[in-house]
């Protein structure tokens, strides 16, 4: 098993985060979804931890065997998909990953966002992650794959109408105000003789690269969900009208009579995600078909979640 743990800055601070964070999740899912595919939610519920107190259980299944290339479906069974369980106790949360057809392979990202700017190195409050494994992640100035990049997400050239934030400068990590840190500690396992180290290393590798797209996307996306708890009043009147809209949106559709024919699923988005994002006044994609959608299929994204 390889852990690294990852210190990721954002201009923000952890209670306007609670927003972006959701928006991030709901916009990533809808994103996920398409051709067929997208995300079953099989479990969503209460839960509470022993330290960090009341929170929620998110479990999901996100199918992905139309986004694998040909030569590998010829080796991955029909049905392919990855299983996500996300206990939000924010701003602590866990997130972990397994895969249908590879029982010895898991993630495990353990997150805990603080108003500082990564100097916390026991932030956990455990055993603190040895030096040598803390990789500290700069939006602004660290590369990022070509094919991710866009001007409108570049935090060199990102300014907020809202908040009067960006763009951000060389060194931006030592002065801005406000500034939050995400420590993200991510264990990885495949425990196959002979391939582990290499593929713990590719995993990582990737991980680094979502982790670094996502969180200058919740930065560039601000304007987009920042303030919606100004309308959350607004909202609480029509709160039993929504609820009753967002759970037929998240009832899995029942499958098609042809044999061998997997389940289409609705909308991938999480009921909890989209009721919290209009309490808090911040609009989400509207409801539609997914096999009339135009968003593009897009690789998944790993509770890019910067959870």
């Amino acid at each position: 098993m390889l852990m690294k743990e990852y210190r990721i800055c954002m201009p923000l601070t952890v209670e306007e985060y609670r927003i972006g964070q959701l928006y991030m999740i709901s916009k990533h899912s809808c994103e996920q979804s398409g051709g067929g595919e997208g995300v079953e939610v099989i479990k969503n519920e209460s839960d509470t931890h022993p330290q960090h107190g009341p929170g929620q259980l998110t479990e999901k299944r996100i199918y992905l065997n139309s986004k694998l290339p040909s030569w590998a479906k010829a080796f991955v069974p029909r049905f392919f998909y990855v299983t996500e369980k996300a206990w939000n106790f924010y701003p602590y949360t866990i997130t972990e990953y397994s895969v249908s057809f590879l029982p010895k392979f898991s993630i495990r990202i353990e997150t805990r966002f603080e108003n500082n700017n990564g100097d916390n190195d026991n932030v956990f409050e455990d055993t603190p992650t040895p030096a040598e494994n803390v990789s500290f992640l700069d939006i602004l100035s660290d590369p990022i794959p070509e094919k991710h990049y866009k001007e409108s997400e570049d935090p060199g050239r990102w300014q907020s109408s809202k908040t009067g934030r960006g763009p951000l400068e060389k060194g931006w990590r030592d002065d801005h105000k406000p500034i939050m840190c995400s420590y993200k500690r991510v264990q990885c396992s495949f425990e196959v003789y002979g391939f582990q180290t290499r593929t713990e290393e590719f995993i990582h590798k990737n991980i680094r690269d979502i982790l670094l797209v996502g969180h200058r996307q919740a930065v560039a996306w601000i304007d987009e969900w920042h303030g919606g708890e100004r309308e959350r009043e607004r909202e609480r009147e029509r709160k039993r009208k929504e609820k009753s809209s967002c759970n037929k949106s998240a009832v899995i559709a029942q499958p098609a009579a042809a044999p061998a024919s997997r389940p289409a699923f609705s909308r991938s988005i999480s009921v909890t995600d989209e009721l919290t994002l209009k309490k808090m006044g911040v609009t989400t994609a509207a409801t539609s078909d997914p096999s009339l959608s135009s968003v593009p299929q897009s690789p998944m994204r790993l509770n890019s979640t910067p959870e």
